[in-house]
């Protein structure tokens, strides 16, 4: 899963970081208003965690950015401005949740998770597809009930297919979610054919009840098999 965190404490956001980072989630950052702006508007994320305070803008006109252009990101505010008022507009504006600081990361992580699940998965724990079963947060998959070990790039494809099954993922999106913004350096996409290689043996040794489509030159699709 993909989190961006606007925050412009350095202290804050190193913690953010690093606490999302270890809880295995794809972190990316803004520090204020400009660069914040432009990362939604180019790029998908699964969750925005969002300050209010920003240099050079206010995290709010973000929000009604991400509402004029019609995203889907869950997105939690996170700031010291602990009004009503922020807090009622925020919610007006299409914010999920509002968390003051200080806070405990225990909590803002029952949050995000809260967040997803809801966005992704209906609010469900569990996702099932066919004879495949995903723990998003313990980040297990079972396939007939037998656990399928899967690396990490591998297990954040198939749950980005799973999210977007029987739609057609380009290559540029796929490998944008799941390896983050600095792929538009990349020369190639090489990475990406050995991981979805990999991963499409393993569900098919195993017999899974999906498989993984390939459109030629264009992307993937996650199919019952």
């Amino acid at each position: 899963m993909k989190i961006l965190v606007i925050e412009d404490e350095p202290q804050m956001l190193d913690t953010l970081v690093r606490s999302l980072k270890q809880e295995q989630y794809l972190v990316e950052t803004a520090t204020d208003y400009e660069s914040a702006l432009e990362k939604v508007g180019v790029y998908t994320y699964d969750c925005i965690l969002l300050d209010i305070n920003l240099p050079g803008g206010s995290g709010l006109e973000i929000l009604e950015e991400l509402k004029k252009q019609q995203k889907t990101e869950g997105v939690i505010i996170v700031s010291a401005r602990n009004s009503v008022d922020d807090k009622i507009q925020g919610l007006e504006l299409g914010a999920d949740d509002y968390l003051p600081k200080p806070f405990h990361m225990a909590e803002l992580h029952a949050r995000v998770k809260s967040v997803l699940r809801r966005r992704k998965f209906d609010g469900q724990h569990l996702h099932q597809l066919q004879n495949v079963q995903i723990d998003p947060d313990k980040h297990q998959v079972w396939v007939a009930g037998q656990e399928l070990v899967l690396n990490r790039k591998e297990f954040d494809i198939l749950l980005y297919l799973v999210t977007n099954k029987d739609r057609l993922v380009s290559k540029t999106a796929l490998a944008e979610h799941v390896w983050g913004d600095y792929i538009d350096q990349a020369d190639n996409y090489e990475f990406i054919y050995s991981q979805i290689k990999n991963l499409r043996k393993k569900l098919k040794d195993c017999g899974a009840g999906i498989e993984i489509q390939a459109i030629y030159g264009i992307g993937y699709k996650l199919v019952a098999a």
